[in-house]
């Protein structure tokens, strides 16, 4: 199954939170694999969260603001598509 760009970030977050199944997580990383637009900003994102980490201390936000700002995020989250020929 092929996954666009826009659908691989806006699903980022699953694999660095660790709130994705091995199944979703094996699509997303084989796009990732063949797509260096998508690694690249994963790897930024992966910064991000090490550095909220760090400062925030473990605080952690009601499930009812992440849920909103997930929504948010997506509804925002524009990306240029790309498909990546792996030669499958």
């Amino acid at each position: 199954m092929d996954l666009d760009c826009s659908a691989v970030l806006a699903d980022v977050w699953l694999i660095l939170d660790g709130e994705c199944d091995q199944a979703t997580r094996d699509r997303l990383q084989h796009h990732m694999d063949h797509c260096s637009p998508c690694i690249e900003q994963y790897g930024l994102e992966e910064k991000l969260k090490r550095l909220l980490n760090r400062k925030c201390g473990g605080d952690k936000a009601p499930d009812s603001l992440r849920q909103r700002l997930t929504v948010e995020i997506r509804s925002f989250t524009q990306v240029e598509t790309r498909r990546v020929d792996t030669g499958e």
